[in-house]
């Protein structure tokens, strides 16, 4: 069954428009081990209910959003008077300027990521145009979208055959660095600590990036545990792993890089052994 689309609207560069519809990219893990929360005495699951301190349990028709301007005091606002900010941008992804994948620092990305498609066979051609410039001049399209309800700073950026939507946190809701870095002092380098660590970093480098061979393995290692709690067996942990000792900042770096190529030493082919040519004698 194909996914729903979790927005509609309109993408919009300049005069270009076209209907598109997004969708989210993280699926639903099935896999996934979720647990509820239970009264430690009986095992009943815990509710949550909606409670007015004066009047007890209310219904969501009976809840308004309210801003508490001072203490205790708030200001109600409605659905209505919301709609009314939105103006004329309700539902649309307006492109603004485009930049460099490079100007953007990842520390921005909100963490929500969406493909966004052509809504209709009428859009397909501009969508197409759009992602083939983009992947041409290898840049981001930034833009402000109306979307879920509120105001987003997103990126469009071109992967393979799709155009994938990023929402963005605006400047003023990022913590700078500097703001963290005024107790931080850091010591020098010595150039054979920076010599060791830079080998490291080479000999851990891959070429290609293949995030298929990382599996989570929580989920199943807790499917064990509910399974053997089930069956009422003892519940063992894995032995501690020893780590060799480690004295000092050089040891470290030394011992990691040897671990780090030890597994390329050994899957190194072998050079084969040449074979000796026969002398054409025979002895007595």
């Amino acid at each position: 069954m194909p996914p729903r689309s979790s927005w509609k609207g309109h993408l919009r560069f300049s005069l270009v428009s076209l209907p598109v519809q997004a969708f989210n990219s993280a699926g639903s893990d099935e896999g996934e081990v979720r647990f509820h929360q239970l009264h430690a005495e009986c095992h009943s699951r815990i509710r949550y209910q909606k409670v007015c301190p004066i009047h007890g349990e209310v219904s969501n028709d009976e809840i308004v959003m309210g801003y508490e301007y001072a203490k205790g005091q708030y200001v109600i606002v409605d659905d209505d008077e919301v709609d009314k900010l939105r103006g004329t941008g309700e539902r649309a992804i307006d492109i603004e300027a485009v930049v460099k994948p490079e100007d953007i620092d990842p520390l921005y990305f909100e963490g929500r990521t969406y493909y966004l498609l052509p809504d209709g066979p009428m859009a397909t051609k501009t969508y197409a145009v759009l992602l083939e410039a983009l992947k041409a001049r290898n840049g981001w399209a930034v833009g402000q979208a109306v979307m879920f309800g509120r105001e987003h700073l997103v990126v469009l950026r071109p992967i393979e055959k799709i155009l994938c939507l990023e929402l963005l946190h605006y400047a003023g809701a990022v913590r700078k660095p500097e703001a963290v870095l005024e107790n931080l002092s850091l010591p020098p380098v010595s150039k054979e600590e920076l010599r060791l660590a830079t080998k490291l970093i080479e000999a851990s480098t891959r070429k290609r990036f293949d995030i298929e061979r990382y599996k989570d393995t929580y989920n199943t290692k807790m499917r064990e545990l509910i399974a053997a709690k089930v069956e009422g067996k003892e519940i063992v942990g894995p032995p501690e792993r020893e780590e060799p000792p480690v004295i000092n900042l050089m040891d470290a770096l030394r011992q990691s890089l040897e671990r780090v190529q030890e597994p390329k030493k050994a899957s190194a082919p072998r050079a084969k052994p040449t074979k000796r040519k026969r002398s054409g004698r025979r002895t007595a």
